[in-house]
């Protein structure tokens, strides 16, 4: 059952890609300025339930499910991965803007949806006023840099790209195992509000989610360092705003170095700072996220 936001309402958005109809649910709500914001693996846009409530007061609020997640459209994915390349990924939650009637939108994106916001902001340039990530840096720069540490730490990273259906099979055989496994690895799953974490192992559970996952990141390891090695070679980069926030005691902290790793594809200044955390920003950090929020995007 889909965890609701006090204050938002349900929407299902039907848009049209080289994959067919596909359905994103999202909730929406508040007044004012657009912002479009985007959940991370292996989750959905319940993550948002502790900031959205307080920046609807501001914003006109659409959190959305990514394709494959959640309550939206789960296609299976084609031989070269493109299904769910970040490009088709951003392309979907463009439509939606547009559909909804927002052609100009503030972005936020955690995890996997940061990786999605970032190929937007590029693909659709007019489109992105500001730009915020969470708890990442860009997806070329992680892999090239790869050390014992971090595949250590993001061995999933590693696991889940090999070919269809070892990791489905493997995770289906206990779910709730490899999600506690998973998630409870980086703050522990006290942290998650029973309803969330409910919806986010159904998504586990549910093998046509658990495919779609497994292929956001063959995609990321395949097809999405295709389109960024073409962007870095025809000097494509970020052109709006962006601030990075990342977690103190997260991965990205210890391997990366986010500001200077996100301005190589911007060419805006890039701003941003570590917030007292792990991965989940937006459910270990609610608050402080709230007023970043309302900051940057003022």
């Amino acid at each position: 059952m889909t965890f609701q936001i006090p204050g938002f309402r349900e929407q299902v958005v039907t848009v049209q890609s080289d994959d067919g109809l596909i359905d994103i649910a999202c909730q929406v709500g508040g007044s004012g300025p657009a912002l479009l914001m985007l959940h991370g693996f292996p989750q959905t846009k319940a993550i948002w339930h502790r900031v959205a409530p307080e920046l609807a007061k501001h914003y006109s609020i659409v959190v959305a499910d990514l394709r494959g997640y959640g309550a939206s459209s789960k296609p299976h994915g084609k031989f070269d991965h493109s299904t769910y390349s970040k490009r088709s990924l951003a392309a979907d939650q463009h439509a939606v803007m547009r559909l909804l009637g927002h052609e100009h939108f503030f972005l936020l994106g955690h995890d996997r949806g940061g990786r999605v916001s970032h190929r937007l902001a590029v693909d659709f340039p007019q489109s992105v006023r500001k730009l915020m990530v969470l708890d990442i840096s860009p997806t070329l720069t992680m892999y090239e840099n790869t050390t014992m540490e971090f595949a250590r730490g993001y061995w999933h990273w590693f696991f889940l790209i090999q070919p269809e259906p070892v990791p489905e099979t493997l995770i289906g055989a206990n779910p709730e195992y490899w999600l506690k496994n998973h998630m409870g690895r980086h703050a522990g799953t006290g942290i998650f509000d029973p309803r969330c974490w409910s919806e986010y192992l159904a998504g586990a559970t549910n093998p046509e989610s658990m495919h779609a996952m497994c292929e956001d990141y063959r995609a990321a390891a395949t097809i999405d360092l295709v389109h960024d090695r073409a962007d870095l070679a025809a000097g494509k980069k970020l052109s709006a705003p962006m601030r990075v926030l990342w977690g103190e005691h997260g991965l990205v902290n210890k391997c990366f170095s986010p500001i200077e790793d996100w301005k190589k594809v911007s060419n805006d200044d890039v701003v941003g700072r570590h917030l007292p955390c792990g991965h989940y920003i937006p459910e270990e950090c609610p608050e402080e996220l709230i007023q970043e929020v309302k900051a940057f995007f003022s």
